[in-house]
């Protein structure tokens, strides 16, 4: 298969890489602690929990859209 054939280069697979990384830590941010039907752990309502950890999966999601819509600048695009 022809590499110009290829939806994504390789800048494209790192930075989708990097965005599901981030997106990952989000969601490991956002689990909570060893609450059941007997105790409570109070500090699932933290900042981290609630504020902090959307907000990181929320720009790895960004950054995944940015991934995917991202195009390397080619020197053949330049004197069309």
């Amino acid at each position: 298969m022809d590499k110009r054939n290829l939806a994504f280069g390789k800048v494209n697979f790192i930075l989708l890489a990097i965005g599901l990384a981030v997106v990952i830590i989000g969601f490991v941010l956002m689990s909570g602690g060893n609450s059941n039907e007997t105790t409570f752990d109070p500090g699932i309502f933290s900042a981290m929990h609630i504020k902090v950890a959307p907000v990181v999966t929320f720009i790895g999601f960004i950054s995944i859209i940015g991934a995917i819509i991202y195009r390397p600048k080619d020197a053949n695009d330049a004197e069309v």
